[in-house]
């Protein structure tokens, strides 16, 4: 599951990534979901710029707006946050050690993250179509990341590293 706070921009466009790019590697036999830590936009579509930058890429968006709770800890093995602030109020849901141990940042996968650590994915609301441009060209190299990891069996390992 991707998350970030309203579910319109960064966790939709993440999950359209990881979808396609799972597909493209064969890998369909994982499910990928998207969620918000808020209310905000319940029900809604994706940002119409996050839409469009992604369309624009070959994506396709089919969820709508949902908000993260407490019982998406047990259908979900990973939960990719966007920042800190989300990965915050995720694991202030979390009930358990192994529930907290889910969550880890998406940016762990990107291929500098073992010398930088995790960046963020900086949240493109209310800024102009040049920051979705910039946020997916971070989002598909993150996934493309965690894509190796699911192929060459690494995802453990990084997950370790980096829950937050």
């Amino acid at each position: 599951m991707t998350v970030c706070l309203g579910n319109i921009c960064r966790s939709p466009a993440a999950e359209a990534v990881l979808l396609h790019r799972l597909e493209q590697a064969g890998l369909e036999d994982v499910t990928v979901s998207s969620a918000g830590t808020s209310d905000y936009h319940l029900g809604g579509p994706p940002h119409e710029l996050s839409q469009a930058e992604g369309e624009s890429r070959g994506y396709a968006f089919t969820t709508v707006a949902a908000q993260f709770s407490a019982e998406d800890f047990d259908t979900t093995d990973l939960i990719l946050v966007m920042d800190e602030s989300n990965g915050e109020d995720v694991r202030a849901l979390a009930r358990t050690a192994r529930d907290r141990a889910k969550v880890v940042p998406l940016g762990a996968f990107a291929s500098d993250a073992a010398e930088s650590g995790a960046r963020a994915v900086p949240d493109p609301y209310g800024h102009p179509r040049e920051a979705y441009v910039s946020m997916y060209d971070q989002i598909e190299e993150a996934v493309d990341g965690l894509v190796a990891a699911l192929q060459d069996g690494s995802l453990e390992e990084t997950v370790q590293r980096h829950a937050v």
